[in-house]
């Protein structure tokens, strides 16, 4: 009693969560009429571990057959020497040295620059993931994404807001919960939360972090939508975004595949839904009806606010993902071919020569020396080694 006390006070607040002169009162179900209750979203749960462990089937005993028919072999990567010293600052300084910490490992090690350089450059690609692993995990988010497309589009193509977003607001809040659409919302709910349980075993991309503010924008506009009965919005918005996500993925299996043609026909399809559906349709129809359409039938709330605002962060990281697109077609447009994903590492060939470091700046500290310009002398160097030297011998 305490605790529905609270939840009460401090969340489930009918002004929060309610337009101005509704009550939980109004809300309450006869045995015709249902409306949705946050309590229904708790089977998300259990949904997201049942997704995770299908998941880890299917890459085991679909995709990763699958992969093996589509042609993919996996380049022979080979292991670099063990070098205790060069492990230890790989694993506790970073992957990228500058060229000054080169020449101090060279030194401390006993070995070239070249070969220095030629070790960092095998152990960085020994811990980047494997080509099956990348189908594999493509496969899944193909498989699902085109199962909620599919799934929504058949649930709401035949709704009036699907084809007028008026229809959003018409007898708003007072519209009741229907089986079918808590189905939907249980698929995406339990879908993002699966990826949020899995994202530390996942491939490791360089939008790791709008990824996962996209995840959990996600789950706050499934989760906020249903509990404010922002249903009929909510199932635009997901079916929106489940338009051109299986494009990417599918177009990633044919890159990993190297069906190169396919590859680059399925990312121009889907940059061209993706530029339609996020670019457009959302901001002009769901967002305006969100934001302007629905203030003709009530007086702006929190729930109005806060919904509107985590509409506008996905359409933030919705401008950010297609200035990514943007550059992956400048470079078809003048390499004749897509390329690989800008937001994944690319392996290293082991045999070049030249080493992506990062450019010295003007005074750089490290744990060994200090020096202010892009040069370094060997007495330098031979100066940090032997206070190296004088340390560990004082120490032992």
């Amino acid at each position: 009693m305490r605790m529905d006390a609270l939840l009460n006070q401090w969340l489930w607040r009918q002004e929060y969560w309610l337009p101005p002169g509704v009550t939980w009162e109004d809300m309450k179900e006869t045995e015709h009429i249902k409306y949705p209750r946050p309590l229904d979203l708790l089977y998300g749960v259990p949904f997201a571990f049942i997704l995770t462990a299908l998941r880890f089937l299917f890459e085991r005993f679909v995709a990763l057959p699958l992969s093996r028919k589509m042609g993919i072999q996996e380049t022979y990567r080979r292991k670099p020497s063990v070098k205790p010293v060069l492990e230890e600052f790989y694993s506790k300084k970073g992957k990228h040295p500058l060229e000054i910490e080169i020449r101090y490992l060279s030194a401390e090690c006993k070995m070239q620059i070249r070969q220095v350089e030629h070790w960092f450059r095998c152990r960085r690609n020994q811990d980047r993931p494997s080509i099956t692993k990348k189908f594999c995990e493509a496969s899944w988010r193909f498989t699902m994404y085109l199962i909620s497309f599919l799934t929504g589009f058949a649930l709401l193509v035949n709704k009036p807001w699907f084809w007028d977003q008026q229809e959003f607001w018409t007898d708003y809040p007072y519209q009741p919960f229907e089986f079918s659409l808590y189905g939907y919302y249980m698929l995406q709910l339990g879908f993002y939360s699966s990826l949020l349980l899995t994202l530390a075993f996942d491939i490791k991309r360089k939008d790791l972090t709008e990824q996962i503010v996209h995840h959990f924008v996600t789950i706050f506009l499934i989760t906020f939508s249903y509990c404010a009965n922002y249903i009929r919005a909510g199932t635009l918005v997901m079916l929106l975004h489940d338009a051109a996500d299986y494009f990417l993925e599918l177009a990633k299996m044919c890159n990993y595949s190297k069906w190169k043609r396919t590859c680059n026909v399925l990312f121009i399809v889907f940059a061209l839904v993706f530029s339609i559906t996020r670019l457009f349709l959302l901001p002009t129809r769901v967002i305006y009806s969100t934001y302007y359409s629905s203030m003709l039938r009530f007086q702006p709330f929190f729930g109005y606010y806060f919904f509107n605002a985590l509409l506008m962060m996905l359409q933030i990281l919705h401008f950010f993902w297609a200035f990514m697109i943007l550059r992956m077609i400048y470079r078809f447009a003048f390499n004749g071919m897509v390329g690989n994903d800008v937001r994944s590492d690319v392996e290293e060939s082991e045999d070049s020569g030249q080493e992506n470091s990062r450019p010295l700046e003007t005074e750089t500290k490290t744990g060994y020396w200090t020096t202010s310009n892009n040069s370094v002398s060997q007495k330098t160097v031979d100066n940090g080694v032997a206070r190296i030297n004088n340390g560990h011998s004082k120490t032992s």
